[in-house]
């Protein structure tokens, strides 16, 4: 089953992050939305193109430190409870999700 959310599909499946880490990625995810308002001022206000580039490489490092704390607890939290339920297919769910991740890295 998919569940739909902003147009996106997404798995109707739960994470259960602790609140800490909850709260960790709150307060990243909220200061990446910060850089990105504020590289979309840069762009209004025609600054100087490396000097946006130079935030852009910023947020994005931002971003993928994000996404390596999910990966962290996907592995250490649902990838092992699956695994140990007999499930294997999460195996091959989580290829696909580094192969995703790794895509992201390229330019």
């Amino acid at each position: 089953m998919i569940c739909h959310f902003k147009f996106l599909p997404l798995s109707c499946r739960k994470s259960h992050h602790p609140e800490h880490v909850k709260k960790d990625l709150t307060n990243r995810l909220n200061r990446i939305e910060g850089q990105i308002r504020g590289i979309k001022g840069m762009v209004d206000k025609d600054v100087y193109c490396d000097d946006i580039i130079t935030q852009l490489s910023a947020t994005q490092s931002a971003l993928n430190s994000v996404a390596k704390v999910l990966l962290k607890g996907h592995l250490k939290g649902c990838v092992v409870d699956r695994l140990a339920e007999g499930d294997d297919e999460i195996l091959d769910e989580l290829l696909v999700t580094i192969q995703k991740l790794m895509k992201k890295y390229q330019i």
